[in-house]
């Protein structure tokens, strides 16, 4: 008790004084001075029944930067630090006091620690970092990944057994649990689909991911606001009785064994709830760990986590983490703020095989990409740019067999057309056009309309790495062909500066007539996309009839 009173007036003193504690007026926590070493350490006894924050005020160190004098900005201050005894000191001369251990002795101690010290930072000169120090306890089973595998898809398709289970999970729910109606609705759906094995959409395709995960032993843990239910009421990972608002989630009852299913509807903090899910994915490399942001827009909140740790953390310190970034992108006239996650500035900070950066166009495509971050045997950030209208467009859907048996992910997809017969033969191709994300089906359909024949839409759905001998492949079929980028995004953001250079290199692989891509999309511009609806439409229309060579009607 009497501790606990040395804490509470001190606190009650200390909280009437303007320093650098005031923040914890705020909850009114009771705060310790720091140079008191053993009041801090009752503190900790103390902290576990009330909140304290316990605060030290201290010189600056001259060693945070060697050219910085504290007194050119703060002459005052540290003229009365140089006056004052340090921590050490001062606890020493406590304990002489008190005869615990002579000044000597204090001394003494004081010395070996700082020669133990030396002894590290001279040994970190000699120093050499070894990958397999990293790859212990956790990681055991981890390797570093194989640069010259450039596909390294990993075993992806499903068994018929795990397909069913993960279906029947899906499609199940207790009798006594009253679903709301509209969501009634969405498990019929499923359910045709498993019945069937046609037309799975992207949540049922990133469903079946999930749960095949949690049927093998791996933990899938999602975080982002409302991702429970999806930004755009596509998930509904968690369904709630209407009675008792009780929660059923399907992916926690795929089998008995299986492992844990864990969906975190978190505020929206990006730098805070990235970070953490960052750190979360280095202790954890048998979970798939994800965050969705709302709308990719809003990932610069989290842009200090990406540049510092995300892009580049296992260059610096040899970190692997297979966190996966959903962010929702697209332009469908919602204005700048909800249709850009900004691709360029992940494709500026990719090199050294440092992540992954995908914008799957099919349910099958990001179903393979969910599930090869964790049957390989390395981990790598995965950047995914998710759809929005084709969440539910009636085209963006995959049948059962892209996503069983050897079925696996693709980094370049074909032209739809091309399969059904539809275009000319190859060698009277006259434009290929490459692209990626939703665009294609805006460029698919205008095709269709305006029964162009003569025009091949490729798909990049794999930014980075850059797929250049799998595209060299795919160019040699069109020899006549000119090759242009079309993209949505304006010419100064999105991916032509990046895939530029690289369709070029392709090109030479490819021994092609084209040399270099030519661009199609927007202009450059200050803003990612127009707040007007109309502009919105007249720009997209343009850019779709340009790359495909649609002359204007009179």
């Amino acid at each position: 008790m009497k501790t606990i009173s040395r804490i509470l007036i001190l606190s009650a003193f200390i909280l009437f004084l303007s320093t650098s504690s005031n923040a914890s007026n705020l909850i009114t926590a009771p705060i310790v001075n720091g140079d008191a070493l053993e009041c801090g350490g009752d503190a900790k006894e103390y902290e576990a029944t009330i909140q304290l924050v316990r605060v030290k005020v201290k010189d600056e160190s001259p060693a945070k930067e060697k050219g910085d004098e504290p007194a050119f900005t703060n002459p005052v201050m540290y003229a009365q630090i140089k006056k004052q005894a340090t921590t050490r000191q001062l606890y020493a001369e406590k304990l002489a006091e008190e005869g615990v251990v002579k000044k000597d002795e204090a001394d003494a101690i004081n010395d070996e620690m700082h020669r133990l010290l030396e002894d590290s930072f001279q040994a970190a000169n000699s120093y050499k970092s070894n990958q397999a120090d990293f790859l212990q306890g956790a990681w055991s089973d981890m390797e570093s990944a194989d640069q010259k595998d450039e596909a390294r898809r990993g075993a992806t398709g499903l068994s018929d057994e795990t397909f069913k289970a993960v279906g029947d999970a899906l499609t199940s729910i207790p009798e006594d649990f009253n679903i709301h109606s509209k969501l009634k609705r969405f498990i019929a759906a499923r359910k045709k689909m498993f019945e069937t094995g046609e037309g799975f959409d992207w949540s049922t395709g990133e469903a079946l991911a999930f749960g095949s995960l949690v049927k093998d032993g791996f933990d899938v843990r999602l975080s982002g606001q409302d991702c429970g239910r999806g930004t755009f009421s596509q998930r509904h990972a968690k369904m709630y009785d209407q009675t008792d608002g009780h929660i059923y989630q399907p992916l926690q009852n795929v089998s008995h064994d299986q492992a844990r299913f864990e969906v975190h509807d978190s505020p929206l903090s990006e730098f805070a709830v990235v970070g953490y899910e960052y750190g979360y994915s280095l202790a954890e490399p048998k979970c798939l760990t994800l965050w969705e942001a709302q709308f990719g827009d809003f990932v610069n909140g989290a842009q200090t986590i990406i540049d510092q740790f995300i892009s580049s953390g296992e260059t610096k310190w040899m970190r692997m983490s297979g966190l996966v970034m959903l962010l929702p992108h697209g332009y469908e006239g919602q204005g700048p703020e909800h249709s850009s996650c900004h691709p360029e500035r992940f494709l500026d900070l990719s090199a050294e095989d440092n992540w992954q950066v995908v914008n799957a166009t099919t349910p099958a495509n990001y179903f393979h990409a969910l599930r090869r971050q964790m049957v390989r045997s390395f981990r790598k950030p995965l950047i995914m740019l998710t759809p929005k209208s084709l969440l539910r467009h009636k085209m963006c859907v995959s049948p059962a067999s892209m996503m069983t048996g050897d079925s696996t992910f693709h980094r370049i997809l074909w032209d739809d057309a091309e399969l059904d017969g539809k275009l000319n033969k190859p060698k009277d191709i006259k434009r290929v056009v490459l692209c990626t994300g939703k665009v294609y089906y805006d460029l698919f359909q205008a095709r269709e309309e305006e029964k162009i024949k003569d025009v091949v839409i490729l798909r990049l759905e794999q930014l980075y790495p850059f797929a250049k001998n799998a595209l060299a492949d795919e160019l040699k079929k069109y020899p006549k062909a000119d090759v242009v980028w079309c993209q949505e995004e304006p010419e100064n953001t999105g991916y032509w500066h990046f895939v530029d250079r690289r369709i070029e290199e392709s090109l030479t692989l490819a021994k092609h007539k084209a040399g270099r891509p030519s661009y199609v999309g927007r202009i450059a511009a200050a803003s990612p996309a127009t707040g007007s609806a109309s502009k919105h439409k007249a720009e997209q229309e343009s850019l779709i009839n340009d790359a495909l060579i649609v002359k204007k009607k009179k």
